[in-house]
């Protein structure tokens, strides 16, 4: 079983039905799809890979044999830790220095994922029978441009006991929706499928989708986060770029009126309606934990 692959350039044609049709079972029956065809160049992917490669060797590796965790691999089975170099690019935030274009690719690329989740965005709205650009200003709080936009560069090393540790723990992300340019060589991401891990197969060049806690809260339901994880492995160093686009702190998240009246239900039956601030305070603590109970705290706060 392999997770859909969606030609994204499609939308703009005569298949565009059929497009939108395998979106929306992307959304709803496995919550993480690859798009093909997406509109980001192959250069700019190729300099992505180059500069997150040579970062890793420049700046990240030597530090990463001489942490802690790769000293704690003794025999022992390690609980509550990831076999992870990882990062995290903002537009505020300090950023790796000595790797020649990194700063000057990671932007542009930053720039380009931006908008295509905001495109992703809109085929949600359009799927959910919401107004276009709902998803969009429900994260922003209104017109302007207040979401936030993080992007996690991640290695997983080579491994010598994958049985000890995890590379990633099973989670569900806690915010909106994820863009992730993989490994197209190293496997190792998993997402739990009626009940079985399935992998998610390296593809060249692909951007693979997921939606996180607070898109199943806007859909009430209709479109779940997913369990998942990242194996450990022997051999291969796994990149990972991750980019989240979230709602704001202040973003009030609640589900669609539109989707509660058409489920029949009663609003406080359904997802609470609660701040992204306050929602994310609980998932700092609970992060590998069932998501459920995150949605009965935050309905408390």
């Amino acid at each position: 079983m392999a997770i859909p692959v969606i030609d994204f350039s499609k939308l703009d044609g005569e298949e565009r039905a059929q497009t939108l049709a395998q979106l929306a079972n992307g959304c709803e029956e496995w919550g993480f799809f690859q798009l093909v065809n997406h509109g980001i160049s192959d250069e700019l992917l190729e300099r992505v890979k180059k500069v997150s490669s040579e970062c890793f060797k420049l700046e990240r590796e030597e530090e990463f044999k001489k942490s802690a965790l790769v000293k704690s691999l003794n025999g022992q089975k390690l609980e509550n830790v990831d076999w992870e170099d990882v990062f995290t690019l903002l537009n505020d935030n300090e950023w790796p220095s000595k790797t020649p274009g990194f700063k000057e690719t990671m932007t542009e690329y930053r720039t380009e994922l931006k908008k295509l989740a905001e495109r992703i965005m809109e085929v949600m709205d359009e799927n959910l029978g919401l107004p276009k650009g709902y998803i969009k200003r429900a994260f922003n709080g209104g017109e302007e441009d207040n979401a936030f936009f993080g992007t996690k560069v991640s290695h997983y090393p080579p491994c010598p006991q994958p049985e000890l540790v995890t590379g990633l723990r099973a989670h569900t992300d806690a915010g909106g929706v994820i863009l992730l340019f993989q490994d197209d060589q190293v496997g190792g991401l998993q997402i739990l499928k009626d009940g079985q891990w399935i992998d998610v197969q390296p593809l060249h060049n692909s951007i693979v989708i997921n939606t996180g806690d607070q898109i199943e809260v806007l859909s009430n339901g209709l479109y779940k986060s997913v369990w998942h994880r990242v194996l450990a492995t022997t051999t291969g160093n796994r990149r990972s770029i991750a980019s989240f686009y979230n709602p704001s702190l202040k973003a009030t998240i609640a589900p669609a009126p539109q989707l509660v009246e058409k489920a029949n239900q009663e609003v406080d039956q359904a997802y609470p309606k609660f701040v992204f601030g306050d929602y994310l305070s609980i998932y700092a603590e609970q992060k590998f934990l069932p998501k459920e109970p995150r949605f009965q705290s935050v309905r408390a706060v």
